[in-house]
């Protein structure tokens, strides 16, 4: 069977080849490129952003600026990349959620079909945490604690891929809860930290420091087999929830109408850059693999991605946001 994980292996496979020496044309780009991040400071988008802009502007002969563009669960950031038409803005985002606004969302201030993949980064698993005090060690031992009193989920806003994958782990093990949104990750790992919500699920990226320091505890990985960097950190399916598996899929989507040349040109620094040993190992070390695409293999996995979660808006119903 095809699943989305399949197409993207299929992608790293076509794309490990070493790259050709690129010999970049003076004319693109001709001023600074924009990274448009539609999730606030400290998230996964955020990171990988910060990490490229610098080798990216150096490839390329420019500067390269990284903006927080938040709000809607990435809807806003999106609109402004898809209603650019100045050839130097481009979207990095978590591209499950891109494609769940899609489906989800009925008034977008923009239409899907005026963005296009370049390629994907990298991927990263979600965390499955809670904060210290909480007497649960495990998703069943949350479930059973929800019994007494609901249990606040955090989440990086209504429709995100870590909004989604909690509600099926919360409707697969019984858990009785209340969705609690927040713009990014970043806000909705810190306030677990803080101990005002009691759950959340998110890319490993951001939320691994915090495990680290001892701020949250961590109850799974959302990988289907253990990660070597968390030895002893079960995975969510072996916790009961079979099959389970989520993550952080981060990608770059540029207008549709950019010049072809143009597109192809950063698709191939981009995938260039994210190679670079030093980026990647430091990707690694936070529980990340590199993970590149051409553009169609990026739309296939958006299309992938919107036909999963669409199943399960259509199963939960009513319980998006809550069954407490």
């Amino acid at each position: 069977m095809t699943t989305r994980r399949t197409i993207l292996r299929a992608g790293v496979a076509a794309t490990a080849v070493p790259l050709p020496a690129f010999t970049f044309a003076a004319t693109w780009p001709d001023k600074p490129l924009t990274i448009i991040v539609p999730f606030p400071p400290g998230g996964t988008s955020d990171v990988i952003a910060r990490l490229i802009s610098g080798p990216l502007g150096d490839m390329l002969k420019t500067t390269v600026v990284v903006e927080n563009k938040t709000g809607a669960n990435g809807a806003i950031g999106a609109a402004a990349v898809a209603q650019s038409s100045n050839e130097h803005t481009m979207l990095l985002s978590d591209m499950s959620s891109l494609a769940i606004n899609a489906v989800m969302e009925k008034a977008l201030p923009y239409k899907p079909t005026q963005l296009a993949g370049a390629t994907m980064l990298a991927y990263s698993p979600h965390l499955l945490c809670t904060h210290p005090s909480v007497p649960a060690s495990n998703v069943l031992e949350m479930a059973e604690l929800s019994k007494k009193k609901p249990i606040n989920i955090a989440s990086s806003g209504i429709g995100s891929a870590n909004h989604l994958g909690a509600v099926e782990i919360a409707l697969a093990s019984g858990m009785k809860f209340v969705h609690v949104p927040f713009r990014g990750g970043s806000q909705s790992i810190a306030d677990v930290a803080a101990g005002n919500t009691q759950l959340v699920l998110n890319g490993m990226l951001a939320t691994l420091p915090l495990v680290q320091a001892g701020r949250l505890k961590l109850l799974g990985i959302s990988k289907r087999t253990r990660m070597a960097l968390l030895p002893d950190a079960p995975t969510i399916a072996e916790q009961g929830i079979k099959d389970f598996e989520s993550g952080t899929y981060q990608g770059i989507a540029i207008p549709a109408a950019m010049n072809k040349a143009n597109a192809e040109k950063l698709a191939a620094a981009l995938i260039a850059v994210i190679r670079i040993p030093d980026i990647r190992a430091k990707l690694a070390a936070a529980g990340a693999e590199v993970m590149t695409s051409t553009p169609k293999e990026t739309s296939d996995f958006l299309a992938g991605e919107a036909k999963r979660w669409s199943g399960l808006i259509q199963r939960a119903g009513n319980q998006l946001e809550g069954n407490a």
